[in-house]
């Protein structure tokens, strides 16, 4: 059976490429952290449109639960391949440099930085037996261009860009593509709080961007006829200059 992992699948663009990828026929990986009550949401839709999958909770940020709970499933489930990954989980904690705590340092660069590694690491064996799998990750706007207020966050998702071109020259010839999403300003929980209305005005499209926008980019990343696009990063940002 072919499975798509997602992981912060409980909300925003984690949810919405948790519903696209079981959509084309992916038995979906819904990670999450702690909300149980939006991750069911999620496996709800994917089962109402006619999908299936399962809840995996950790912490991205825990290189132990890591190890613990997708190990585990990966050694019980030998029957199922995880054949596209997708590195969507991550946090802002945003404050000028000056101020920034170490622990706001710390926890968004283990979130946002740490997790490609140690979850990658453990998909990336059955990936490279099987000699096929997409690894997408979705990045930032922010990694590409830094934004004050930003530095951890932006250094964060510029060292995932980095680590997606370098990886990709490791596992090419071995039929595995690595790429990453750079979304702009998407209507998510996570831009919230931003100020839409003065925003908008320097996007050339005037709005902000859909989640499920993001995951239709996903899945063309991850489709079989993308063989040949790896190490790239794809913005979808309405045209904003990055």
């Amino acid at each position: 059976m072919k499975c798509a992992l997602i992981t912060g699948g409980s909300r925003g663009i984690g949810r919405a490429i948790c519903i696209k990828m079981a959509a084309q026929g992916y038995y979906v990986l819904v990670n999450y952290k702690s909300n149980t009550e939006e991750a069911d949401k999620t496996l709800l839709q994917i089962q109402q449109n006619g999908g299936n999958g399962e809840l995996l909770q950790f912490d991205v940020a825990d290189k132990d639960q890591i190890n613990q709970a997708l190990g585990s499933w990966i050694e019980a489930n030998l029957e199922k391949h995880i054949e596209v990954l997708v590195n969507n989980a991550g946090i802002r904690d945003d404050s000028l440099m000056a101020w920034m705590a170490e622990e706001q340092w710390d926890n968004v660069l283990k979130t946002n930085l740490d997790s490609f590694f140690y979850v990658t690491r453990l998909v990336l064996n059955s990936m490279l037996t099987r000699k096929y799998g997409r690894i997408i990750n979705v990045v930032s706007l922010s990694g590409l261009k830094g934004l004050a207020g930003q530095t951890n966050y932006s250094a964060a998702k510029a060292g995932v860009i980095g680590a997606t071109k370098a990886l990709a020259q490791e596992v090419g010839r071995q039929g595995i593509t690595v790429n990453a999403l750079a979304p702009g300003f998407i209507k998510t929980d996570m831009t919230q709080d931003l100020d839409e209305k003065e925003l908008k005005a320097i996007i050339p499209v005037k709005r902000f961007g859909l989640p499920e926008e993001v995951a239709h980019a996903a899945a063309f990343l991850a489709s079989s006829e993308s063989a040949y696009i790896t190490g790239q990063v794809l913005s979808i940002n309405g045209g904003l200059y990055s």
